[in-house]
């Protein structure tokens, strides 16, 4: 029997990208794995069953990030037994020590750089991913853009790496479920944990010359909010600005569906998943050209070159003007199939397969 972890500390962040990479990951790689493969994940201790009962399951705890070798306890990890040791966050305090035991490690991005590029901190940063490289037999990316700049920034040491792509769920999609707080006009959606690196403050001038609403939906953990109210504000669209807060997978699936456009100015991302999930409803997506992005929305997105707001309502304008146009929601749909969390898995399983031949 051959025998994998995946490592789901991320999940400890409900309501964020890396939740969602480990969650829709883990599920298919227990549907698609071999008869003769057994899979354990690394969750918090709330989360345990998580993915079916056909896996096994371990507790992020203190005792697991120092004493990984330990044997004889429910919590403790004998990583010796693994064949291959996922780790699925560049930073992850969870490596194993068991030298026989292989390890893929993923680098989601490198968004401080971008983020604080200044930032003294960074430096540090980079070594501990650059220890998790040192540690690493193959190493993945979820992106071109982000492998590259990992790549320019760390050491691979001529170690086999590879891109492997995340995307949605098209084979069970969600169903919606109606918000709490419903848009009562036609709306411009926006998603994403409320951050600088998230840009939204740009988007209210979008808000001038239509009735539209714009909703920007997830977790402030800053005072950034302030910075977006005070952007409407200037434009004078504060009354149709709203933040609904985070919301579950059903009612994102809704705003998807009824919003008429989905906005992602971000400055920042390794792959960007709110943009594919959008696109798969067919929605025109207005992205930025900044890192990942434009490998992501392809040519069936419209693109922010600049966030001064007369280029950014121009953009928006024709933008709408052809989509309303020219109809293209199933080129669109077509595009987005592409980022399949069935393939997404299926790499996976063919990387750990490759390391014990």
């Amino acid at each position: 029997m051959k025998s994998f972890l995946f490592d789901c500390e991320r999940m400890k962040y409900p309501n964020t990208g890396p939740y969602h990479v480990c969650k829709n990951t883990g599920e298919k790689l227990l549907k698609l794995k071999a008869p003769d493969e057994h899979l354990s994940f690394l969750v918090p201790a709330s989360l345990r069953g998580c993915f079916g009962k056909e896996g096994s399951y371990y507790s992020l705890s203190p005792i697991n990030k120092l004493y990984l070798p330990w044997r004889g306890s429910r919590l403790m990890l004998n990583t010796g037994r693994y064949d291959v040791w996922h780790i699925t966050y560049q930073s992850s305090m969870y490596v194993p020590l068991a030298k026989k035991t292989k390890v893929v490690l993923t680098i989601l991005d490198l968004n401080f750089l971008h983020e604080h590029p200044n930032d003294p901190k960074n430096k540090k940063r980079l070594q501990l991913i650059q220890d998790r490289v040192n540690r690493a037999d193959h190493i993945t990316s979820i992106s071109d853009f982000a492998l590259n700049e990992a790549k320019a920034h760390l050491d691979f040491k001529g170690k086999p790496c590879s891109t492997n792509y995340i995307g949605c769920n098209f084979d069970t999609p969600t169903q919606p479920k109606v918000p709490a707080l419903k848009p009562d006009k036609p709306f411009l959606f926006a998603l994403g944990t409320i951050l600088p690196k998230k840009n939204f403050h740009v988007l209210p001038c979008l808000l001038q010359g239509n009735d539209f609403e714009l909703w920007i939906a997830g977790i402030s953990k800053t005072n950034y909010q302030e910075k977006i109210i005070e952007e409407a504000r200037k434009h004078n669209v504060q009354h149709r600005l709203k933040f609904p807060g985070p919301v579950s997978e059903e009612e994102k699936t809704w705003y998807y569906q009824h919003c008429e456009a989905f906005l992602f100015p971000s400055i920042a991302e390794g792959f960007g998943l709110p943009a594919v999930e959008a696109m798969s409803h067919g929605k025109p997506v207005f992205l930025s050209t900044h890192t990942s992005l434009p490998e992501v929305g392809g040519n069936v997105a419209y693109y922010f070159t600049d966030f001064e707001a007369e280029s950014m309502q121009k953009v928006f304008a024709e933008g709408m003007n052809h989509f309303y146009q020219q109809r293209p929601q199933e080129k669109i749909k077509q595009w987005a199939l592409q980022f399949d969390w069935a393939n997404t898995a299926k790499g996976y399983l063919s990387i750990y397969r490759s390391l014990i031949k």
